[in-house]
């Protein structure tokens, strides 16, 4: 049977497929897409992934992603320097950031704890937040970390060892989503939301 596919576009298609919930189909619809396109803009997407690299950095105080360091949010001048939210990962910065509710600055872990996957304190920017904490004018540290499991079980570290810095520390509020039939919720979903009830008077 001869390859109805050229060896250029599969191998296309097969990285496509590295993104999460991209399937084969998918991979193949914007592969198929890509190749319609000029040869300069097709360029364009290939040097702007290769920038990702070359340009983008860690910041060296709060862990996002960054091509400055400090990064922008760590510079801004009118950020709250005294409430640290606390956050897995530099996309959550970014959810955080388009609500344009929170004005202070983030502390991005770079992961969670996970021992079956050999990812321990050690291993996240647990350290560097303590440190942070004592050499910062931070009164605050917002837990922001999600209620997965392994998420609730960083939270649950994290407020242990804050504890003893003498910081406020706070856990963001989880419910049911707005829209959402509640006999359609998940157990922990439930959880979450009765343990973070709020006084109405």
């Amino acid at each position: 049977m001869v390859q109805a596919i050229p060896p250029a576009l599969e191998r296309l298609i097969k990285n496509l497929m590295r993104f999460p919930g991209v399937g084969e189909k998918s991979a193949t619809r914007m592969a198929l897409q890509i190749l319609r396109w000029s040869p300069s803009v097709a360029k364009e997407l290939g040097a702007s992934i290769l920038d990702l690299h070359d340009k983008i950095g860690i910041c060296s105080r709060c862990f996002t992603f960054s091509q400055e360091d400090p990064c922008r949010i760590c510079q801004a001048a009118g950020r709250n320097q005294e409430v640290v939210c606390v956050v897995e990962e530099p996309g959550d910065v970014v959810a955080i950031e388009k609500t344009g509710s929170f004005n202070g600055l983030y502390h991005v872990l770079q992961g969670v704890l996970s021992p079956r996957e050999g990812i321990g304190p050690d291993e996240l920017k647990i350290n560097e937040l303590l440190e942070r904490v004592q050499n910062e004018p931070i009164k605050e540290a917002i837990i922001a970390t999600s209620s997965t499991v392994a998420g609730e079980a960083t939270a649950s570290y994290l407020i242990d060892v804050l504890k003893e810095t003498g910081v406020t520390v706070t856990r963001i509020a989880c419910g049911i989503p707005m829209g959402t039939d509640l006999k359609y919720a998940d157990q922990m979903t439930l959880k979450r939301a009765l343990e973070s009830r709020t006084s109405l008077f």
